[in-house]
C-alpha cells in the first residue's frame, strides 16, 4: 500500500455549495502548518501548536494581509482524523466568492485541489476504512430513503466487512489444514476429517450465496422497486403515473397512442423507493413509432418486479392471455380505472385461470380524482414484499461486491465438489485460495493498482 501514499497537501469544499455555511477541508503532511500561514487569531494564537480536536476562532487572510472571512478552524492531528493525516477544517460563510478565495489562498500557499473521492481514498490507504466502508461513504451521501440510508450505515459501520472477515478466517482454517497435510503427505497424516471439511465448505458456500442473493433486493432498494403500468391505449396509464408521482410527468390525452415511449420516475412509499414506469398502450397498430414503443413496453415489463394491469372495461380472453404471458414471474395487480364514471362493475379476472386468481389483487380506482389510490399504494407495497431494513442487516448493493461474491461462490463450489469427489489437497487448496482472494477484493486486500482504486473513487464527489 505504501506506493499509493501521497505526501502532498490537498484541499476542497466538503459541503454542498449554496448554504449559509461551508466547510473547507485541508489534509496532508503539511496541512496544519500550511493552514496556519493563512489563519490569524485575534489573540495571536497559532494553530500550528494546537492540540488535536480543538476549535479556534479567527480570520483567513490573503497574501495582501486583508481578511477574506471570519472562520472557525478545527484541528485534527494524525492519525486521529478522517483521512488519518493532519487535517484542518475551516468553517466559513457559504458565499461562492469567499469559498473560492479561501481555496485559492490555500493553493497559493502550496496546497492542491483534491480529486473526487481523494479524502476517502486517503482514509482507505491509511487504514482508517476498508474499501467496502469507503464505498459506503458515497452510498450514504446518495441515500434518498430510510432503506438506502440503513444499508449504507450498516456497511460503513463494518457489518459487511466483519461478515467477510469471518468467512476468510473460516477459509484460511480450511486451507491451513489441507496444506499441513501436503507437508506431511509422505507420512499419510490427515489433520481433518473429510466429512468435517465438507460440512464447513458447504456452510461457507451457503453464507456466500446468501450474501450474493441479497444483491437483487439491494439493487431494488437502491434504484427503486420497478413497477410497470401496462394496459390498452387510453385507459388512463399516464393519469395514474401522474397521480402516483404527484406530478404532471406524462402527457394526458384522449388521443389513442399518445404515449409512444417509456416514461418513468421514482417516489417513496413507506420510506422505500418505487420506480413507476408508464408504457405505450398495448394495441395492434401500423404506426412504426408506436410499435417500437409497444416493444419497449414488453422490455420494461421484463425488468419490473410488479406489473399494474390497468383496464377501464372488461378485457377479452386474448388480452388477458397476452398480459399473463408477459407478466409471468411478476407480481401482477389488476387495477380497474374510471370508477368515477357510471360504468357497470366488471371482473377484470374473468378469463384468468382459477389457480392464478387468488394471487392477483383487484383494486378499483379513479386515477383522475384519486379515489382508491391509497389502497393501490398499499397493494403495491405489499406486493414488493420488502421487510424493514435496519442498520444491522447486511445487504449487498454494489455491483463490484456482487461480482466478487459470485466468483468466490464459484470457487468454493469447486471445493465442495472436490471434497465430494475425493480430489487431492493441493487442488482443493488452490480453489480455496482463489475464494479468499475474491473476498479480499471487496475490502481492498487484493487490489494493488492505483488505476483500479482511481476508478472506484472517481465516482465520489469532490470534497469526500
Amino acid at each position: 500500500m505504501s506506493a499509493f501514499l501521497h505526501d502532498d497537501t490537498i484541499c476542497a469544499l466538503s459541503t454542498a455549495a449554496g448554504g449559509a455555511m461551508a466547510i473547507i477541508r485541508v489534509s496532508g503532511k503539511d496541512a496544519i502548518v500550511l493552514s496556519d500561514t493563512i489563519f490569524r487569531s485575534p489573540r495571536g494564537k497559532s494553530i500550528a501548536s494546537a492540540c488535536s480536536h480543538t476549535a479556534h476562532y479567527g480570520e483567513v487572510v490573503g497574501k495582501d494581509g486583508k481578511t477574506i472571512d471570519d472562520v472557525v478552524a478545527l484541528v485534527f492531528r494524525a492519525p486521529h482524523s478522517y483521512t488519518g493525516e493532519d487535517t484542518v477544517e475551516f468553517s466559513c460563510h457559504g458565499s461562492r466568492y469567499i469559498i473560492d478565495r479561501v481555496l485559492q489562498t490555500l493553493i497559493n500557499h502550496g496546497a492542491r485541489q483534491a480529486r473526487p473521492g481523494e479524502f476517502t481514498q486517503r482514509a482507505f490507504l491509511n487504514g482508517k476504512l476498508d474499501l467496502s466502508q469507503a464505498e459506503a461513504v458515497a452510498d450514504l451521501i446518495a441515500s434518498t430513503n430510510n432503506a438506502t440510508h440503513a444499508m449504507a450505515m450498516s456497511q460503513l459501520r463494518g457489518h459487511f466487512s466483519h461478515q467477510l472477515a469471518q468467512l476468510r478466517d473460516q477459509l484460511l482454517h480450511l486451507t491451513t489444514l489441507l496444506e499441513l497435510e501436503l507437508d506431511f503427505s509422505d507420512q499419510d497424516v490427515e489433520f481433518a476429517d473429510r466429512s468435517e471439511l465438507l460440512s464447513l465448505a458447504e456452510e461457507t458456500a451457503h453464507r456466500i450465496d446468501t450474501l450474493s442473493r441479497s444483491f437483487a433486493k439491494g439493487k431494488a432498494l437502491r434504484e427503486g422497486v420497478a413497477v410497470t403500468i401496462i394496459g390498452k391505449t387510453n385507459v388512463g396509464k399516464s393519469t395514474l403515473l401522474n397521480r402516483l408521482l404527484n406530478d404532471d410527468k406524462a402527457i394526458v390525452s384522449d388521443i389513442h397512442g399518445t404515449t409512444r415511449d417509456v416514461i418513468e420516475d421514482t417516489t417513496l412509499l413507506h420510506g422505500v423507493a418505487f420506480r413507476f414506469i408508464d408504457t405505450a398502450g398495448l394495441r395492434d397498430t401500423t404506426d412504426v413509432i408506436e410499435r417500437m414503443g409497444i416493444e419497449r413496453t414488453y422490455k420494461k415489463l421484463d425488468e419490473a418486479v410488479i406489473a399494474l394491469w390497468l383496464t377501464d372495461q372488461p378485457p377479452t380472453f386474448e388480452e388477458t392471455l397476452e398480459v399473463l404471458q408477459h407478466a409471468e414471474g411478476k407480481k401482477l395487480i389488476a387495477v380497474v380505472n374510471k370508477t368515477d364514471l357510471d360504468n357497470t362493475p366488471y371482473d377484470p379476472l374473468a378469463h384468468v385461470p382459477d389457480e392464478k386468481r387468488q394471487s392477483i389483487p383487484v383494486i378499483r380506482i379513479s386515477a383522475k380524482h384519486g379515489d382508491g389510490i391509497p389502497q393501490l399504494e398499499e397493494a403495491i407495497f405489499t406486493a414488493a414484499d420488502i421487510p424493514s431494513v435496519t442498520e444491522n442487516d447486511i445487504i449487498v448493493t454494489n455491483i463490484r461486491h456482487y461480482e466478487a461474491l459470485t466468483a468466490a461462490h464459484s470457487s468454493i463450489s469447486k471445493v465442495v465438489s472436490g471434497l465430494r469427489d475425493g480430489l487431492s489437497g493441493d487442488l482443493l487448496s488452490e480453489d480455496l485460495r482463489d475464494c479468499i482472494d475474491h473476498l479480499s477484493e471487496i475490502v481492498g486486500g487484493a487490489i494493488n493498482t492505483e488505476e483500479t482504486l482511481g476508478n472506484i473513487f472517481s465516482h465520489f464527489c469532490v470534497g469526500k
